[in-house]
This record gives structure tokens, C-alpha cells and sequence, in this order.
């Protein structure tokens, strides 16, 4: 399975959406993902790719993980995969 759609599973589990409504193009409030959701995606995330991700859910914006939209996290998690390669 691919990175891309790992991570969209890993946000439709989360936000206890079905996968088909999660698109790249989606941002995580337009799916009605709260921040505690976001916080539960991101430690998913880490575990299932093995990563460290540098967020700070108090100040997502200045973090650099960028949360927003589907498109970006999926970028973000490819580069992390890819430097720890």
C-alpha cells in the first residue's frame, strides 16, 4: 500500500469517516477533525511509518509538519519516510 493511502486510512479511521470522503484536496476541519483527532492521526502516523513527526499541536502553523490539507500531510510523511531511508 502506498504512503498516499495510508495516511488517507489513517485519517478516515481517525475521524471516523469512510475512506472515500477523505480526498487530497481535503483540509482535517473540513472533515470534521477535532484537535485531539489531529494529535491521535499524527502518533497513528508515527507508528505505522515509523517516523518522528516535529508537530506542536499547540501551534500547528509553526510547526514543520504541515496539516493543511490531505495533500500536505501526505508530502510531509513521504519526506520523513524517505530521510529516515
Amino acid at each position: 500500500m502506498s504512503v498516499q493511502k495510508k495516511v488517507i486510512q489513517i485519517i478516515a479511521d481517525q475521524g471516523l469517516i469512510d475512506v472515500a470522503d477523505v480526498t487530497l484536496a481535503s483540509t482535517l476541519d473540513e472533515l470534521g477533525i477535532n484537535s485531539l483527532g489531529v494529535v491521535e492521526s499524527i502518533f497513528s502516523l508515527e507508528e505505522e511509518f515509523d517516523i518522528e513527526v516535529p508537530f506542536n499541536s499547540n501551534a500547528p502553523a509553526d510547526g514543520d509538519f504541515d496539516i493543511s490539507s490531505v495533500a500536505s500531510i501526505v508530502l510531509a510523511v513521504e519526506k520523513l519516510v524517505a530521510e529516515q531511508a
